[in-house]
């Protein structure tokens, strides 16, 4: 079976391995106290170019966004995130478990757009009783999105904008950074995001760790015992140099970058490979996600070799399948799964 469902399928970069075999037997300082934590963070604030960067680690996304939303927000306050985001559609209502509300507002290509933000927000505080609802405390962005679209610089440039004109922090949700990063015509930068984010995360569950995410906050100031609030919420590893370790190797010698440009060249091989085959999109993917159009039948026949995700129901005759490269994936797997389609 070939396996395209998603990007953390496989274990980890061998890089990795080798380092957590090799350093096996030490014996550290838990928590994150650990030298390959503090290395691991100076290595992120460099490629971020903030040096006053406040960088935590843990151990998943779901657990990443929920304890970042909680962190920051009031009881009294929301999450804005476009409607399609993760946060809103898969992720168990865990926001909502921690005091919080989603608010949402339509999405385009996967996306928000700083006007209809803007028009949003607009909207929230003429209503004479704005108080009486929940108000609006952060925005929320996944860059990559969950349909595979990928923000510019400018689109970005101006979500942030409206976030500081109404002093709301902006989140980031990096689970797939690498791969938007690494993506077809991407225009921006790891600087880039740090400066126009107030907090973001860097993937590594999905791009070449065994697990982990690195949380940056641009300042102290919004961090502000942020490591009690993750004990709090059970997100603490107590062996934490096993998430040190990881992002360590993965921000030396660019290595991050790298195996997230792999995922892309795979990327588009199959979509180029499928293009020449005829298929219709469902939507136009630049990242590592690919989303195309079966005829259920095709469909059925396919999933006795591949492994994908069924994404939408188009018609009675046609669903919507997303296949993901990741870091791990190879030429043959792509060769493999075009033989089939």
């Amino acid at each position: 079976m070939l396996r395209l469902a998603c990007d953390y399928q496989e274990g980890c970069h061998p890089k990795i391995l080798e380092r957590l075999v090799a350093t096996n037997m030490e014996s550290t300082a838990g928590y994150g106290m650990d030298p390959y934590c503090e290395s691991a963070r100076e290595k992120i604030k460099a490629a971020c170019g903030n040096p006053d960067a406040v960088v935590h680690l843990l151990v998943g996304g779901t657990q990443t966004n929920a304890t970042v939303i909680r962190s920051i927000l009031r009881p009294c306050e929301g999450v804005v995130s476009v409607n399609t985001g993760h946060i809103n559609g898969h992720e168990a209502g865990a926001i909502e478990l921690g005091g919080h509300k989603v608010l949402t507002i339509p999405h385009v290509d996967g996306k928000m757009v700083a006007a209809d933000l803007r028009r949003y927000l607009e909207n929230v505080y003429k209503d004479a009783a704005w108080q009486h609802g929940v108000i609006p405390g952060m925005v929320y962005v996944s860059q990559a999105t969950e349909t595979g679209s990928v923000y510019t610089l400018a689109e970005l440039s101006a979500i942030s904008e409206v976030c500081r004109e109404y002093q709301l922090p902006l989140f980031l949700d990096g689970a797939r950074l690498g791969y938007a990063l690494m993506s077809e015509g991407s225009d921006m930068t790891l600087e880039d995001i740090a400066r126009l984010t107030d907090v973001f995360y860097i993937g590594g569950t999905k791009v070449g760790a065994l697990l982990g995410e690195a949380v940056v906050f641009r300042n102290a100031g919004l961090a502000k015992h942020f490591f009690t609030i993750m004990k709090q919420g059970g997100a603490v590893l107590a062996k934490g140099r096993l998430l040190g370790l990881q992002f360590d190797t993965l921000f030396t010698d660019n290595l991050y970058m790298e195996i997230s440009r792999h995922a892309i060249d795979m990327a588009m091989k199959l979509k180029n490979g499928l293009k020449a085959k005829g298929y219709t999109f469902f939507t136009d993917s630049p990242s590592n996600q690919q989303f195309i159009v079966l005829e259920n039948e095709k469909m059925a026949e396919l999933a006795k070799h591949v492994a994908f995700t069924q994404w939408a129901l188009v018609d009675e005759n046609h669903t919507a399948i997303r296949l993901c490269t990741s870091w791990a994936t190879s030429e043959e797997t792509i060769d493999a799964v075009l033989s089939y389609l």
